[in-house]
């Protein structure tokens, strides 16, 4: 599975800091908010309700306890102000106050309401008050209530007109008056302040933003110089170390870093060390072994030839001398070649050939043409190092027919920049366990195969020979039985000591 696309540290930090900037900034801005908004609209009411208490002392004492509909124009204009306009209703009759100020008043700046006052149109809307705001006020209280009417909101303050009696009883009139004052200009400081509010967060946020750019800087910055050098060290760079700065978190991993970079700098040269060892040994050990083995080798030859005529135990054992003597020769010279890989001086001498041709002289010179199948296109050319490509081929063709089963098969295809060898068994194929593993030295893993024999180098050769083509060998099975040995090479090798092309 796929691993979930992630966002980066320094996406991560912005957007923690931004997040957390706008949490608080909402907070505190919508707690401020509420507050001066409640706080604006019980002073606008407080102050309301008090003015129309002190303009209600002047209808006192009424003229008459059933007004008609002059009288409650009256009342009406005499409830008004220049911010406010009012209704005076009594049973199903009711009036509100002229447009011009009340009788014997007049409002600033002449007879025309002040800048920023309204007028109800007459007749008033009765859906302007509301039921529950009357039943209260029939109840013998003031009340008041905030209500919306296209869009504009409205404070509508209700209270009833009280007859007081000779022994100072009082009862209600039956007259219900009204005032009506708009909530625009209070509306407008209240958006004035969500306005300022959402100012005051954006500022704050970029300046969070700012603040985690900066924080994310210097977050970040020993962060990439330790995946640098990580970088570094994993590419053979053994001596990168990180600079150290104070004494924090960040600092202790800087420390960890270079004492583990430390650590595995001198692991690594003791192991160089050890390898360059075991690789010298080897390789002077093979050489040491050629003049011996000649001499063993001729002598070999000699026993295989009278072994027909020794008595039957000795001739045995002569051939059994002159096998192994032909296997230790074998296993030198491939000690020999892979010490050759080791030390780089292995080199390729390329020639032009016709890679079919190549194919067939390698199982002739081995007498597997009979027993080999082989589809071999003509007229493909390759520039390759023969002899190479002839060891590739003859550990490939010789593991098949010695570990596999009949028929083996031998595949050429190419295309205008590489040429595919394909060489398969019908055998029971691979272990899976085993197929990391088939080019490994000295690895011999026979648990799908008749026998294991040979010095477990062949094929570790014929890898490295590939390789010097820059070219590949790969194994896998085949789905209906069989290994499947592919060799992918160049059609024009270049050998690397020649340098670029």
């Amino acid at each position: 599975m796929a691993p979930r696309p992630s966002l980066g540290l320094r996406a991560r930090l912005l957007f923690a800091f931004a997040l957390l900037c706008v949490v608080t900034a909402a907070a505190v801005a919508g707690g401020m908010y509420v507050q001066a908004r409640t706080d604006i609209l019980e002073r606008a009411q407080n102050a309301a309700v008090q003015a129309m208490r002190s303009r209600m002392e002047e209808l006192f004492p009424l003229q008459s306890a059933t007004p008609d509909q002059d009288e409650l124009r009256e009342i009406a204009s005499t409830m008004a102000d220049e911010n406010s306009r009012a209704i005076a209703v009594y049973r199903d009759a009711y009036s509100t106050s002229s447009p011009g100020p009340p009788p014997g008043r007049r409002w600033p700046g002449g007879n025309a309401p002040i800048p920023g006052s309204w007028v109800i149109p007459s007749p008033v809307d009765r859906e302007l008050i509301p039921p529950q705001l009357r039943a209260e006020v029939a109840g013998r209280q003031v009340a008041w209530q905030r209500v919306v009417r296209k869009g504009e909101p409205f404070l509508v303050i209700g209270a009833p007109l009280l007859i007081i009696e000779e022994d100072r009883t009082t009862r209600v009139s039956g007259i219900e008056v009204y005032v009506v004052r708009s909530l625009r200009p209070e509306q407008q400081s209240i958006d004035q302040l969500a306005a300022r509010a959402w100012v005051i967060g954006g500022a704050a946020l970029a300046f969070a933003v700012v603040l985690a750019l900066l924080a994310t800087r210097g977050v970040l910055r020993p962060v990439r110089e330790l995946g640098r050098a990580a970088r570094l060290l994993g590419e053979g760079e053994l001596r990168t170390r990180i600079a150290v700065r104070g004494s924090d978190e960040l600092a202790d991993v800087a420390r960890t870093f270079n004492h583990t970079a430390a650590q595995l700098e001198r692991h690594v040269k003791q192991l160089r060390e050890m390898e360059a060892d075991a690789r010298r040994f080897v390789a002077d050990v093979s050489h040491e072994l050629r003049t011996p083995l000649a001499a063993l080798a001729a002598v070999a030859d000699v026993l295989d030839e009278e072994a027909a005529g020794l008595p039957e135990p000795a001739g045995r054992a002569a051939r059994l001398v002159s096998q192994e003597t032909l296997n230790l020769t074998g296993l030198v010279n491939d000690l020999i070649e892979i010490s050759r890989f080791d030390s780089g001086v292995a080199a390729l001498a390329l020639n032009e050939v016709d890679v079919a041709e190549l194919v067939r002289a390698t199982l002739r010179a081995r007498g597997w043409s009979e027993t080999v199948h082989t589809e071999l296109p003509p007229e493909v050319t390759a520039r390759l190092d023969p002899r190479r490509v002839d060891v590739i081929l003859a550990n490939l063709v010789g593991n098949a027919l010695r570990h596999g089963e009949p028929p083996v098969s031998v595949w050429l295809s190419a295309d205008p920049h590489w040429i595919a060898l394909e060489v398969r068994d019908h055998g029971p194929g691979l272990n899976e366990a085993v197929l990391p593993h088939v080019f490994d030295r000295f690895y011999k893993a026979s648990a799908a195969r008749a026998r294991s024999e040979g010095s477990g180098l062949g094929l570790a050769i014929a890898r490295e020979n590939a390789r010097l083509h820059r070219g590949d060998l790969t194994v896998a099975n085949a789905p209906d039985g069989g290994a499947i040995f592919t060799l992918r090479l160049p059609r024009l090798a270049h050998d690397p000591e020649e340098g670029p092309e």
